[in-house]
């Protein structure tokens, strides 16, 4: 099928936005198309933003008169700017950061649970669905206004986080094919940015960056931390990018420093002796997203007043009013999520109770600037990336005073966090001391993209670069992936049977690509429930399909949700019996890992899904 449009869509975590560039077009012009959504009632507006918030509004909330869109009288959901004004004078019934809980394999992200904690006449909807409903609409709103060249029919990309694990790449995916967009590819978020950069900057980019960089990628949206190492390397006389780390998934981002300031105010009501009821804060933390915004882009701006709606208890008598102030701001935001502290300063971790309810598992450390500091260094056990760099005794090291750490020559900054002068500030100074004390150079500073929109920009030029047009970053897999073993030896009271692993997929498996493991074999157990266990890793990129661990550093393998899955016992064959398997693993064109187990018998398959079908 021949595509008109190149669609690039970021599904982001407080945002959603299309960019698109027209095939036929020479000049390969990104273009943001506004999408009309309902801003107030009986209002419908066409903004650059669609906001990733859904609303279910009680029954008699809203006529159906005033829920009107261009193109239906019968919406399936208040989505968007309308979502998000109902939302913050109701926060039980907005549902908010379904992304983060897309993620989260903790959860049965098909199950419907959202809005999390909201009471039992609330209509509640799965992470999954709300991923559709955002989708919905973004197809909706292009239909009418390209009746000729439908959203189906297109080429489109859709932005996810570098380090997104396979369950939730494909549930991405799922989500945009239940919409019917089948012509799909997923591009991680800072490849997207780094794209809208080399856009933007298509006549000079190669002059600001030179054979030996590696561009640091910060992207610090509504719900994460995304971190990614690009190197500029050189082939055939050309220069090439290439994706050589990823961070850890870190939820912490825009929705933490909401909720931060939240308590903040919180706290001094509590000490004029009015305290607040947990569904106030909700609202207040919302009212915060705006005064945050509104108080970080307009550094002249003193305060901000905030709301605190009431019920009307004798407790609380009228309306409460406060206030949010620039010295809060700094104080709270600043300084609480980018502190100054040394390379050496990595996250805290506490010792966690017991118990604990059950939400999304946020960074117990709100120092966005110690997470990137660990990241640094972990990468620092990366040989190639070492040979890269050219500072330090060792290259690409630091000097024997300072701990090892990789030291980036430039930095690219991306998301609506760092639209803020004070946080980018802040955060640059920081790096900068880091490479200071090593004996480095400053960053180079990437400039020239739109932080809300660059990500969705630069998916739609990724369209237009798989034409063969551009420049490619080459990325493949952001971790390698390994599949758990269990040892066999013989029951010994009080001690399960160790573990072992293997991988599957190296990092940096290219999309397409597949490997047979038919170096070892293993027994399968079909035709009744087994569980499949797979940890992932950001640092062991090394290891080839088939490497064999039979132990790891705690910190050297991350792992992965559970998969409880019954394997069909067909072709004759009998329930529990174990079948001789080898193993092979494929990356799908859009970027989604697959694990099939082939009997050596006979080559029968069985498809083991990441996405575990919940429940």
């Amino acid at each position: 099928m021949t595509h008109r449009y190149s669609v690039g869509i970021d599904l982001g975590t407080t945002h959603c936005v299309l960019s698109y560039t027209d095939l036929q077009d020479e000049q390969e012009k990104v273009t943001v198309m506004p999408i009309a959504q309902m801003t107030a009632p009986g209002t419908v507006e066409s903004l650059p933003q669609l906001g990733s918030f859904v609303y279910q509004p009680h029954e008699h909330e809203m006529s159906p008169d005033t829920q009107t869109l261009p193109w239906t009288d019968t919406p399936e959901a208040l989505v968007g700017a309308i979502a998000r004004q109902l939302g913050s004078k109701t926060p039980l019934r907005l549902i908010a950061s379904a992304k983060s809980w897309l993620c989260h394999g903790g959860v049965n992200r098909r199950e419907a649970f959202l809005p999390a904690g909201s009471p039992e006449e609330v209509e509640k909807i799965s992470p999954l669905r709300a991923t559709e409903l955002y989708l919905d609409h973004i197809k909706c709103a292009w239909n009418h206004q390209f009746p000729e060249h439908p959203l189906e029919q297109q080429d489109v990309t859709i932005t996810i986080p570098a380090s997104f694990d396979p369950a939730a790449r494909d549930l991405t995916a799922e989500a945009a094919k239940n919409r019917h967009l089948n012509q799909l590819t997923l591009l991680e978020e800072p490849q997207a940015a780094l794209y809208s950069w080399i856009h933007v900057n298509e006549a000079d980019w190669r002059d600001q960056v030179t054979v030996g960089d590696v561009v640091l990628v910060i992207d610090i949206g509504g719900g994460t931390t995304d971190l990614s190492l690009v190197e500029v390397k050189a082939q055939d006389g050309n220069l090439i990018l290439e994706r050589v780390a990823v961070g850890e998934h870190i939820l912490l981002g825009g929705d933490n420093m909401d909720l931060a300031l939240a308590y903040r105010l919180k706290m001094k009501l509590s000490e004029e002796g009015k305290d607040l009821q947990p569904w106030q804060i909700q609202a207040v933390t919302h009212a915060c997203r705006d005064a945050k915004e509104a108080l970080l882009n307009d550094p002249a701006l003193q305060s901000v007043p905030i709301v605190v709606p009431s019920r009307g208890s004798k407790l609380l008598g009228s309306t409460l009013k406060t206030e949010l102030t620039q010295d809060e701001i700094r104080q709270t935001l600043v300084d609480g999520f980018f502190p100054a502290v040394p390379v050496s300063d990595h996250p805290r971790q506490r010792n966690r109770g017991a118990l604990t309810q059950m939400g999304l598992p946020y960074a117990q450390d709100a120092g966005i600037t110690r997470h990137i500091a660990a990241f640094l260094s972990r990468q620092a056990e990366t040989p190639d990336l070492g040979q890269a760099m050219p500072f330090g005794g060792i290259p690409g090291l630091s000097s024997e005073s300072t701990p090892a750490f990789i030291q980036p020559t430039a930095i690219l900054l991306n998301g609506g966090v760092l639209k803020s002068d004070l946080l980018t500030t802040r955060l640059v100074e920081t790096i900068n001391c880091w490479l200071s004390d090593a004996g480095a150079e400053p960053v180079r500073e990437l400039r020239g993209i739109d932080l809300d929109l660059a990500v969705s920009q630069g998916a739609a030029y990724y369209g237009v670069v798989r034409q063969g047009t551009g420049v490619r970053i080459r990325g493949g897999l952001a971790s390698s992936y390994y599949v758990g073993i269990e040892s066999a030896m013989p029951a010994i009271p009080g001690m399960a049977p160790p573990l072992e692993a293997m991988c599957v997929a190296p990092f940096g498996m290219e999309e397409g690509a597949s490997v047979h493991m038919d170096n070892k074999e293993f027994g399968l157990v079909i035709g009744q429930p087994v569980h499949f266990q797979f940890f992932g890793s950001t640092i062991r990129k090394d290891d080839q399909a088939g490497s064999h661990l039979d132990s790891w550093a705690d910190d050297e393998l991350l792992e992965l949700p559970e998969i409880q899955v019954t394997l069909d016992a067909t072709q004759n064959r009998k329930n529990g019996e174990i079948v001789p398997v080898t193993l092979a693993s494929k990356v799908t064109e859009i970027g989604t890992l697959c694990l099939e187990a082939i009997a050596t018998d006979n080559g029968q398959k069985w498809h083991v899904e990441f996405d575990v079908r919940e429940g």
